[in-house]
C-alpha cells in the first residue's frame, strides 16, 4: 500500500529542499539588517533629506561590519577553536556563544549610530534587532527559536513602523515582506530546522521588537 504524507510534512517533498536551502542562505538573519537598512533609505527618503551621501555611506559601514562581518569573523573563529561543530548552528548549546557576541555587535552597532545624524527608522531598526537577539538568547534556554523568522519578522515590523512614522501608504511592500516572510518560514520547516512553534515564536518576536522599539525612540 502506497504510503501518503500528511499535507503539513512539508519535509516529505524532497523536491523542495534544494529550493528551501537557497532561499536561506539568502535570506540568512546575518544579512537582514543591512537589507532592510537598505529598503528603508529607498521607502523613506524624506528622513535621509538631511544627510550626507557620507553620512549615508557611514550608516551602512557601520551595519555591515557589526551585523555581517564581526558576527561571521566571530562565528569562524569558534569553528576553528572547535567551541561550535558548524557555522549553522544546528543547537541551542552551539548558538549561546554566537548570540551573546552578536548582542554586543548589536549594541554597539545601535550606541554608534544614536549618536550620529542618524534617521529615527534605523535607529529603530538597530534598536529593535538588538533586543530581538536578547529575546532570541533568552528563549534558546527553552525552545530553538527560528533566528530566519525572527529576522523575517524584525522585517515586517520596520515596515509596519515606516507606515507609523511617514503616515503614508506601503501596503504592497508590507505584503510582499510578509509573503518573503512566510517563505522563509516555509524553507525551514522543509529543511526540519524547526517546528512550527518555533518558526511563529521567531515572527512573533522580530515584529514585537520594532514595534517596542518605536515606542520607546519616537
Amino acid at each position: 500500500m502506497q504510503t501518503k504524507f500528511p499535507i503539513t510534512d512539508l519535509s516529505a517533498h524532497k523536491g523542495l529542499r534544494f529550493p528551501a536551502k537557497v532561499i536561506s542562505y539568502l535570506f540568512h538573519p546575518m544579512f537582514m539588517p543591512v537589507v532592510m537598512a537598505i529598503v528603508i533609505s529607498y521607502l523613506n527618503k524624506s528622513e535621509f533629506v538631511g544627510t550626507t551621501p557620507a553620512e549615508r555611506g557611514n550608516f551602512l559601514l557601520n551595519i555591515v561590519l557589526n551585523t555581517i562581518f564581526f558576527p561571521l569573523i566571530t562565528t569562524l573563529l569558534l569553528k576553528a577553536l572547535g567551541f561550535i561543530e558548524s557555522i549553522q548552528l544546528r543547537t541551542n548549546k552551539e548558538r549561546i556563544i554566537p548570540l551573546i557576541a552578536t548582542m554586543i555587535f548589536y549594541f554597539w552597532n545601535y550606541w554608534s549610530l544614536k549618536h550620529l545624524n542618524t534617521p529615527l527608522s534605523l535607529k529603530v531598526l538597530m534598536l529593535g534587532a538588538y533586543w530581538g537577539v536578547i529575546l532570541v538568547f533568552m528563549a534558546n534556554i527553552f525552545i530553538k527559536v527560528s533566528m530566519h523568522t525572527a529576522a523575517a519578522g524584525g522585517a515586517i515590523g520596520i515596515v509596519i513602523v515606516l507606515m507609523m512614522i511617514g503616515n503614508f501608504n506601503l501596503l504592497i511592500p508590507l505584503l510582499l515582506t510578509m509573503l518573503i516572510g512566510g517563505i522563509i518560514g516555509t524553507a525551514r520547516m522543509v529543511l526540519q530546522a524547526h517546528k512550527p512553534g518555533e518558526v511563529w515564536l521567531g515572527y512573533l518576536i522580530g515584529t514585537l521588537v520594532q514595534l517596542g522599539a518605536y515606542w520607546y525612540l519616537k
